[in-house]
């Protein structure tokens, strides 16, 4: 590759990727891994948690579809609304209504999963993530998607 020339685009079809499960009721659809963050499209079934967390970096998400509470604060979030949480910011949420929420998350630094102790009890990141989504591939017998790992 050139190095003056700039990456080109590439497209990703994620409404042609599965799913891939990563708790009851939860699932996502890796969109980029990069060395500081990472991005994906994160699926709650309705009534599903998000267990209380931190994040050590910040994330900008935004509704797609179906709605969300902010339990931390009671706030609804539906389709159209973008939430941005700082480092450091605390929260959890769950899905509300009829039909899954679907999120576009883009996360840099880790998320930090919180027992009832308040220590770090699950730590998820770029690499971690990637290594879910790498496994799942391997279950199923199919080959990982071009161009999402920076």
């Amino acid at each position: 590759m050139n190095p003056t020339m700039p990456e080109l685009a590439l497209p990703l079809h994620a409404d042609d990727m599965a799913w891939i499960p990563t708790g009851p009721g939860k699932s996502f659809r890796p969109l980029r891994f990069e060395a500081d963050g990472w991005s994906e499209l994160m699926r709650l079934e309705p009534g599903s948690l998000v267990a209380p967390h931190r994040h050590t970096g910040d994330v900008h998400a935004y509704n797609l579809s179906g709605s969300r509470q902010i339990l931390t604060t009671g706030e609804m979030v539906g389709p159209g609304d973008y939430v941005y949480e700082p480092a450091g910011n605390i929260d959890s949420w769950q899905a509300v209504g009829d039909t899954p929420c679907v999120v576009h998350i883009k996360v840099r630094g880790a998320v930090e999963y919180l027992g009832r102790d308040g220590q770090v009890s699950e730590r998820a990141d770029a690499a971690s993530q990637l290594a879910t989504y790498l496994a799942w591939c391997d279950e199923q017998g199919v080959e990982p998607v071009a161009g999402i790992v920076a």
